[in-house]
């Protein structure tokens, strides 16, 4: 058996390895709210999110992935293909292991920026510091700012917006099913909007703006209405809790969408990596754009699925029911934030996580309510692995690059 042979076995495990911490982990990103606020059972929340990350995998994500992850390592020095066979393996296993090990303490990081930090520590190994493009690393810094202040102020306006015109009102059901057209219409703005411009198949339809403008409300009109009917139908909006049964409705619909496009947009962190070694061993050549072929999409896929029916629970906790409590309402405008934040500060250009948008988000319906509303000790370790993510993943990395040098 050839060395190129041995690697590229290993990089299938490990690629399904760290497709497995993706789902483990970043799952609460769009199921936690969710089940927080008891819209769904978690056993629910990991039957559907399974199925629509890995369609999402399968048929949205990415079919070409830049060589060299987010252009964060100079490709003009890395001209030996034996050596980026062996730090694309140490950098996919260096991220799964940082990824693994905050799942295992139930805390959600960014595996974006996890593989961002293994690829540093490559760079590094491979061809020193000043192949590291140190801007990018600067904007993966902003992100962790950017994303969460970002979000935690959308969803506060947004659940400030549901108490002023809904829950303060009397009669707050029949309120609440009269403005259901509305909260309905602005989150499948949104949505399409999120799929025309976020997911990869999205891209390749190039729509400019306007028409992405207009084909979005036009969807949001229809699909606000039909809401309201089918909701009217099979809700009482005149019981007790009548509010919280119409936004149980909806945001079991923005969950869904957001595990949809997280498979489409996250499998990149384990698939890419793997699409270079597999590209390299059958070619023998380094691409700066490698083709990913659908069935690599799938194996992420069901990585994915199988990472969120093990262990997804653990995370899903954490952001739904440790930080702060929440109801259907709040769990509305948690998703809402998220989804537009990513969509916002992509169009943008800025560097997002939607792990970082999701409990911004959570963190700011808690504020909504009061800073005494919020677990502030579960907060601040949250940050902390956010901060030690990329120097963890980077140093992992080094210490696999020089192993795997030494042994292949």
């Amino acid at each position: 058996m050839t060395t190129a042979t041995i690697i590229l076995i290993a990089g299938y495990t490990i690629g399904f390895y760290m497709a497995w911490n993706i789902g483990a982990n970043d799952v609460a990103n769009s199921m936690a709210s969710a089940v927080g606020a008891k819209a769904i059972t978690i056993r629910q929340a990991v039957f559907i999110a399974g199925i629509l990350n890995c369609l999402g995998a399968t048929f949205i994500g990415a079919h070409v992935t830049n060589t060299i992850r987010k252009g964060i390592v100079s490709t003009d020095i890395l001209t030996d293909p034996h050596l980026i066979l062996i730090g694309a393996l140490a950098a996919l296993l260096a991220s799964a292991l940082w990824v693994s090990f905050a799942t295992w303490k139930s805390l959600p990081v960014s595996t974006t920026h996890s593989i961002v930090g293994a690829m540093i520590g490559f760079g590094i190994m491979a061809g020193g510091v000043s192949v590291i493009n140190w801007g990018k690393l600067g904007a993966v810094v902003a992100s962790w700012i950017i994303s969460p202040v970002f979000s935690m102020l959308i969803a506060w306006t947004m659940f400030k917006i549901i108490v002023r015109f809904i829950l303060a009102r009397k009669h707050a059901g029949r309120r609440a099913l009269k403005l259901s057209p509305y909260f309905i219409g602005i989150a499948v703005f949104i949505v399409i909007l999120s799929f025309l411009f976020k997911t990869p198949l999205g891209k390749s339809f190039h729509i400019n703006m306007p028409a992405a403008l207009a084909m979005a409300a036009a969807m949001a009109a229809l699909f606000g209405q039909i809401g309201r009917r089918l909701i009217a139908r099979y809700t009482d909006a005149g019981a007790a809790d009548g509010t919280e049964a119409i936004f149980r409705k909806i945001q079991i619909g923005t969950s869904c969408y957001v595990a949809l496009a997280q498979g489409a947009n996250d499998v990149a962190n384990a698939i890419g990596p793997l699409a270079v070694i597999y590209f390299i061993v059958q070619t023998g050549q380094i691409g700066t754009q490698v083709q990913v072929p659908i069935f690599l999409l799938l194996f992420g896929g069901i990585g994915i699925a199988c990472g969120i029916g093990m262990a997804g629970h653990r995370v899903m906790d954490t952001i739904g029911t440790r930080i702060t409590t929440l109801t259907n309402t709040r769990g509305f405008s948690v998703d809402f934030a998220a989804a537009t934040t990513v969509l916002v500060a992509s169009k943008l250009g800025l560097p997002v996580s939607t792990t970082h948008a999701a409990v911004g988000g959570v963190l700011g319906v808690g504020i909504a309510r009061g800073i005494e509303a919020v677990n502030l000790r579960i907060m601040l370790q949250i940050v902390l692995y956010w901060i030690l993510t990329v120097p963890a993943a980077a140093l992992t990395s080094m210490t696999l690059f020089t192993i795997f040098r030494w042994i292949l």
